[in-house]
């Protein structure tokens, strides 16, 4: 049989439409992977086998029947669970909902199922999607964290134990993740991706990304779940028609890029300072490399005070009426949320405008801005999630950014190289993704 794990996402659907493989063959795949490496890493909350080969055995059946199928039909696909379904509980890692389902469907859980996607199951998030970690271990060495937020989205597919997962990142929740577990991890633009029917954070922050193997796998999942949705007022008019296509085309030219060390370059771990060392030297007729701006520092204190006012908004019923089942994390984060002024969480909101006017002018000259995903390699112990120290300003300025899988560090640990484009040019800086993908693979 075709080994389905080497096989991108897109090869592995057109196999499905001719018929030389079924979603059967495939989700028993996933399963056997599931049966051997789930009591280690522990990625998924909520799992039922049976349910999974009963969907898979659907899809084989409706596309025999010769209806039209969409361009995930029959792929299984796994969600963060903080991500709303009728059939399964979304708990959003706290005790607080266990057993608890939202009344309808996200509306990316319809686009995918509309895409003819197969939903495998939940995976492990931190506590609300904030910091209290999930019981997820690292897959390349269980004594390590995996990330956080999304954290048994990044392990199942870096275990091969999904092709495909959605996650959602807030501060640096889909970035770090993947990094830690050496997979690609893409955050749109703010805006592309719909939040409706998912746990809401923060309103101004939140960002739903996506995990793969590959940038092209990505992509397809992108194309899929973008789309203007009434009930996500930040949501836009995007066309995806040609994402895939200009994925795999790549720059017409050669990119240019800037490299910021950013402040924390003293703190990354010498054998991963290294490694980012060799990759600048590697592309350095493609890098030039640049103090981090000035108001940057500004950018994380502002993120700060939207983020936890925004947790004190959102999560105040669960502080009042279930304090004692709540972390220490999110207690804090609420407690000084509330001491936040309106004036100050005003002035957060509006420099984002304003420093995002100051970064775009480096689109004049370069195709995109690289900086390390994470200050190394995935920290020992499994009490924290690691730091968003690294991803912070871009969620806060809605950039798109995927973290690439290109290096590795201290006990030859896989270390992610971030890249951060302009917002709404998620088409271009896919592309060039994808050509730094192919160039670091050669």
């Amino acid at each position: 049989m075709t080994d389905i794990f080497s096989l991108k996402v897109e090869e592995l659907s057109a196999k499905i439409k001719d018929s030389q493989l079924t979603s059967v063959e495939i989700c028993k795949k996933y399963i056997e992977r599931i049966n051997k490496y789930e009591k280690d890493v522990k990625a998924w909350v909520h799992l039922n086998k049976k349910l999974l080969m009963e969907k898979a055995a659907e899809a084989d059946d409706y596309r025999r029947s010769g209806k039209p199928t969409g361009p995930l039909h029959g792929i299984p696909i796994a969600l963060k669970d903080i991500i709303g379904t009728l059939e399964m509980p979304t708990e959003c890692g706290t005790t607080i909902r266990k057993g608890k389902s939202y009344s309808q469907n996200a509306e990316i859980v319809d686009l995918l199922l509309s895409a003819g996607a197969i939903i495998m199951g939940k995976t492990a998030t931190s506590e609300l999607a904030y910091l209290g970690p999930s019981k997820t271990t690292n897959p390349h060495d269980h004594s390590r964290t995996p990330g956080g937020s999304s954290s048994g989205s990044a392990a199942a597919v870096a275990s091969y134990m999904a092709p495909l997962s959605i996650g959602s990142q807030t501060g640096g929740s889909v970035i770090r993740p993947a990094s830690y577990c050496g997979v690609v991890g893409y955050k749109p633009t703010y805006g592309l991706i719909s939040r409706n029917g998912v746990l809401k954070t923060s309103e101004k922050l939140d960002h739903i990304g996506v995990f793969g193997r590959s940038v092209e796998d990505v992509a397809l999942l992108a194309k899929v779940l973008i789309k203007k949705d009434n009930h996500d007022l930040a949501t836009v008019h995007y066309s995806t028609d040609e994402m895939l296509s200009e994925t795999k085309k790549g720059p017409l030219f050669e990119p240019k890029f800037i490299f910021y060390k950013t402040d924390s370059w003293k703190l990354i771990e010498k054998k991963s300072r290294e490694a980012f060392e060799y990759f600048i030297k590697s592309f350095k007729t493609n890098i030039e490399v640049f103090d981090t701006p000035s108001y940057f520092k500004d950018i994380h204190k502002y993120h700060q005070i939207i983020h936890e006012t925004d947790l004190a908004n959102n999560f105040g019923i669960y502080y009042k009426k279930f304090k004692k089942k709540l972390s220490k994390y999110m207690q804090d984060a609420i407690k000084k949320g509330n001491k936040h002024s309106a004036k100050d969480y005003a002035e957060a909101v509006d420099f984002m405008k304003r420093s995002y006017q100051s970064y775009e002018e480096v689109f004049e000259d370069y195709h995109g801005v690289l900086t390390p995903s994470s200050p190394g390699v995935a920290p020992k112990g499994l009490k924290s999630t690691g730091t968003a120290e690294f991803n912070k300003v871009w969620s806060y300025l809605g950039t798109p950014c995927i973290s690439l899988p290109l290096l590795q560090g201290e006990s030859n640990l896989p270390l992610g190289v971030q890249l951060i484009g302009a917002r709404y040019d998620d088409h271009r800086f896919l592309g060039i993704a994808n050509w730094l993908e192919k160039e670091c693979n050669k």
